[in-house]
Parts: structure tokens; C-alpha cells; sequence
């Protein structure tokens, strides 16, 4: 078997095109259509409906993408093997929420750069919907959601966790004093949100329309800790994660408000697409992600 037809194949069923797979190769579109017959016929199955220009994997397809994945890591394997090459080389592009980024990239990232030399990182700032179409298209190769759970087969969750949110308040405000609040007795205090739309905000906009209400806050911008520095100098009101508002809270500067009928679930999820193949690159990336943004918490207590 030509292992050249089995990387053809790969990039073919991660991208969901054949012009495409050929682009990133470097090939023909006749070269890769080729390849992929070749593949067919030696392996005597269609791996791939072809429909009004679009491609996707049969059932068979999917089950010879398993092993091809696990081909081309041993594979590699054996190549850095010989070369005596332990260092991982690579670029691996990560979407994400915004709001994780300071938990991410802490003063625990260098570290990781001089473990890693070789491997570069790129960060694409999204919303969920913005994050699974890049992924879906293969311009990323894995994302860390916080949104509302999410589960489809498509998807493979490499670590997930809920993440707890409150309404916060200056330490000086006089809600901070009150022991309980509806969230109809919030609406009247100016409110600092990130941008509509953007994953917990939506949420909160969601669980506020299903009440008959709505906000409209003074301030709308994309940095969560910015708003909480805002928030701790008494400039009104908003609603963060909690991994956002420790460091405030902590200090004195801010407090979480207990509202009694207003709760929103929200999910932090590291996904990947069922079909990418996690190469050893993307596999340190992985797993750097769940270290810090889910194992946080245990390894600083």
C-alpha cells in the first residue's frame, strides 16, 4: 500500500475536498482523484460519496481513516526514531473564547515553549458558532468552547467541565450588602457585558428573554477582565465566570451577588473533529489545554 495515497486520503477527508487536499499538497486535482481510485480499488470500497461537489467519508471511509491515522503516526514515529529527532515540530492553530486566554497562557507557557522549540501555536479569537466552522473546514485543528454543553458525534470532547457564573458588584456597591436579589431588581444598575451575542452573554440575554426581560448595558467589549477591573472601581454590574473574578473576589475589590431565580449552565469543552488526526504536535497541545484550563484548579491548591 503507498503510503503517499493514505496522506491523499487523509487530507482529502479532512478537508471534505478534493481540490483542496490537492492545494495543500501541492498536487493536481487529477493527481489526488487518482490516488484516492487507487486507494479504492485496492482496498475494494468506496470511502467517499461524491454528491453535487461535495465529499464525504462512507462508513468504510471512516473506519480505513482510523487506521490510516494510526499508519501515518507510526509512521512518524519511526521516522523521528531514526533520526534520533525527540523535539516536536509543527504549527497547530487553536480557536477559542477570548476570555480564556489569561488562564491559558499564565507564567506556565514559557515552560511549555522550551519543552516544545519546534511547535508554534496560533490563537484565533471566535465565537462558538465562528470556532465550529472553522473547525468543520479544517482552518482549525481543535477549540476550547464556553457556551451551553455541546455533544454531536462528529465531535470528539478531549476534556469538559461546567463553569460556574455569577453577577458581580463592587465591594462598595449596596447590593453587595443585600443577601438575595431577583435579577428584575438587577436591571435598574448599568450593566458592562461583553459583545452580544458571544457565548455566556447570550446565554444570559437567552435566560433574561425567557423571564420577559432584557438589558442594555453601558458597555460592551471583549476583554472579561477589563470589565471586572471596571467593575471593582464601582462602575456598575455584570456577569462573568467565576475563574474570571477569583483574583477580584480574593482581593476584596468585588463580590458575587446571590441571585436567587436567575442560573445559567455554561460548559468549558476542548473539542477536536471526529476525522482530524491528532498528531503528536497536536496531541501536546491537547493536553497542555486540559492541564491548565481544566486541571487548573488542583494543581494550584
Amino acid at each position: 500500500m503507498d503510503l503517499k495515497n493514505l496522506t491523499t486520503f487523509i487530507h482529502v477527508a479532512e478537508l471534505n475536498s478534493f481540490s483542496k487536499a490537492a492545494l495543500a499538497l501541492g498536487y493536481s486535482q487529477s493527481t489526488v482523484s487518482f490516488q484516492i481510485r487507487q486507494l479504492e480499488t485496492e482496498l475494494n470500497a468506496q470511502l467517499f460519496e461524491r454528491i453535487h461537489h461535495t465529499v464525504a467519508l462512507t462508513e468504510k471511509g471512516r473506519e480505513v481513516l482510523n487506521y490510516a491515522h494510526r499508519i501515518r503516526r507510526m509512521t512518524m514515529e519511526l521516522t523521528e526514531t531514526m533520526e534520533g529527532q525527540q523535539d516536536l515540530k509543527g504549527h497547530i492553530r487553536l480557536a477559542m473564547a477570548d476570555s480564556l486566554c489569561d488562564s491559558l497562557f499564565d507564567s506556565s507557557f514559557p515552560d511549555f515553549c522550551r519543552q516544545h522549540p519546534g511547535l508554534t501555536l496560533k490563537i484565533i479569537a471566535a465565537g462558538t458558532g465562528e470556532m465550529f466552522r472553522l473547525m468543520n473546514h479544517n482552518e482549525a485543528d481543535a477549540i476550547l468552547t464556553l457556551d451551553s454543553h455541546i455533544y454531536d458525534r462528529e465531535y470528539v470532547i478531549f476534556r469538559e467541565e461546567t463553569v460556574k457564573m455569577h453577577f458581580i458588584a463592587s465591594a462598595f456597591s449596596p447590593l453587595a450588602k443585600r443577601p438575595s436579589l431577583s435579577v428584575a431588581e438587577l436591571l435598574s444598575w448599568p450593566f458592562l457585558l461583553t459583545e452580544k451575542g458571544m457565548s455566556y452573554r447570550r446565554l444570559l440575554d437567552e435566560g433574561l428573554a425567557e423571564r420577559s426581560l432584557e438589558v442594555t448595558p453601558v458597555l460592551e467589549m471583549g476583554s472579561a477582565r477589563l470589565i471586572c477591573s471596571l467593575i471593582g472601581e464601582g462602575a456598575g454590574i455584570s456577569f462573568l465566570p467565576d475563574y474570571v473574578t477569583e483574583q477580584d473576589v480574593q482581593a476584596g475589590a468585588i463580590v458575587r451577588l446571590n441571585v436567587r431565580d436567575f442560573e445559567v449552565e455554561i460548559w468549558k469543552q476542548l473539542l477536536y473533529h471526529r476525522d482530524k488526526w491528532v498528531s503528536p504536535q497536536l496531541e501536546a497541545v491537547l493536553e497542555y489545554c486540559a492541564k491548565r484550563e481544566f486541571l487548573l484548579k488542583t494543581s494550584l491548591s
